[in-house]
């Protein structure tokens, strides 16, 4: 066990979006979640990234997992697509969350940083900038970047909006890739085709929750991968 999630309830203020929600996983799992706009998919990262309290229920971390030690690759806003900077800063950047009060990089700091560079195909863009980068190479900039955070547990916001279908395909074969290296993936997406192809495990947010294999998805849900 990586990850258990006992019965949370999750939303803002007096506003629960998510109710009753129990499942857990396995290291090296990778889990899609799914479900309608609002239906609190994001609220559920949050808080697993400790960004959000529930509002009753608990997370419990195992297998050596902190929650600074997790790679978050968000969905891309404007702003960040225009960042100033090279994209080996951007990567680097990817260690700071565990440096505490030592915020400068260290020798394995800049091997992980060429590691995960070299991982997502990227090594020969590390001096351009950022905002000079097509969009399919910046999101590969952001896996990086999530990968200097963590060797256990990355969690996708979306990870392919945007993108053309030639970078889509590049995108989950890497995230698969990496999965298959040991690393368990939580992937928020709408297209429930690539779930089906890709995960082990599906998560479905809603007024009616569903958490189980993909056999069972299916067994439930119709369809076929």
């Amino acid at each position: 066990m990586i990850l258990e999630c006992k019965n949370l309830k999750l939303g803002y203020e007096s506003k629960t979006v998510i109710s009753d929600l129990s499942f857990s996983l396995e290291k090296g799992d990778y889990l899609s979640i799914i479900g309608e706009n609002g239906s609190g998919k994001s609220t559920l990262m949050k808080t697993v990234l400790g960004l959000m309290k529930p509002m009753s229920g608990e997370i419990i971390f195992s297998d050596g997992l902190k929650k600074n030690e997790i790679g978050y690759l968000p969905q891309q806003t404007v702003v960040q697509k225009d960042f100033p900077a090279s994209v080996e800063e951007v990567v680097m950047s990817g260690c700071l969350n565990k440096k505490g009060f030592h915020p400068f990089y260290s020798k394995s700091d800049r091997e992980k940083c060429a590691y995960a560079m070299k991982s997502v195909g990227i090594s020969d863009l590390r001096k351009k900038s950022y905002r000079q980068l097509s969009g399919g190479q910046q999101q590969r900039t952001l896996l990086a970047r999530a990968l200097c955070a963590t060797g256990k547990m990355l969690l996708l916001d979306e990870p392919v909006t945007g993108l053309d279908t030639e970078s889509e395909n590049v995108m989950y074969y890497l995230i698969n890739a990496l999965n298959k290296q040991g690393i368990t993936v939580i992937m928020i997406t709408h297209d429930l085709s690539a779930a089906l192809k890709y995960s082990n495990k599906i998560l479905s947010v809603g007024e009616e929750n569903f958490f189980g294999t993909k056999e069972e998805y299916l067994e439930k849900f119709g369809g076929e991968i």
